[in-house]
């Protein structure tokens, strides 16, 4: 999954990128709300931690412009203690969720796994597709019981497919959605990464989910 990550203070962005990126998120930056925007309008993001109290442009006309040309990407926006009519105008401004500084770091991304799942329809921390299993809190990955030892990019792909079982994803999709902006991003890995994600997650059992490849489109994950 991947998240915009929208904070002018450089200590407070520093500590959110390593966490995020420590739970296995991708990470993109900016520091300014004209940057902000832009990315928000052109990259492919899972989800934005907004802070509302940027230079240049300010997070909340940020937050309105996104609505307005219809990116719908579930957004927690950052308020100050105080500020209680910041939280009302973002929620009306289309915010999904708000904190209030300070916040715990893990608070924070209870929220966001919560928002990922909503927009995915999902409701349940842990992620099922017949005997497969994906704790989207610890990470832990289980194919019939057995605890699976995925790498970083391997479980970012399944995890968005996770997300969105019976879906098809193309493969320029999932580039999208498990690389940050900044990443030497290739297609073709993609591939690796899925047929390594095949051989890991082998089962003899009925209750066996599988990705198929849907030659010249890419990829479903689908239920037994």
């Amino acid at each position: 999954m991947r998240i915009l990550l929208v904070e002018d203070d450089t200590l407070l962005r520093t500590q959110l990128r390593t966490a995020l990126q420590g739970a296995g998120y991708s990470v993109d930056e900016a520091d300014n709300g004209r940057d902000a925007q832009f990315l928000g309008e052109t990259e492919a993001v899972d989800a934005v931690v907004l802070d509302l109290g940027l230079p240049v442009v300010d997070g909340l006309t940020v937050l309105k412009r996104w609505r307005a040309e219809g990116h719908n990407m579930p957004v927690l926006i950052l308020t100050a203690r105080d500020n209680w009519h910041e939280k009302v105008a973002g929620i009306d401004a289309g915010a999904d969720d708000y904190l209030t500084k300070p916040f715990h770091l893990e608070e924070l991304q209870a929220r966001l796994r919560a928002l990922i799942r909503r927009a995915s329809g999902l409701a349940s921390a842990v992620l099922q597709c017949g005997d497969w299993s994906l704790d989207t809190r610890s990470g832990r990955v289980t194919c019939a019981g057995q605890p699976v030892a995925l790498t970083a990019h391997e479980f970012k792909v399944l995890d968005y497919l996770m997300h969105r079982p019976g879906v098809l994803v193309s493969r320029a999709e999932l580039t999208e959605h498990i690389y940050a902006q900044d990443f030497d991003r290739d297609s073709n890995t993609i591939e690796v990464f899925v047929g390594r994600l095949r051989k890991k997650l082998q089962s003899p059992s009925a209750h066996a989910a599988r990705i198929e490849t849907v030659r010249g489109m890419g990829y479903r994950l689908v239920p037994p």
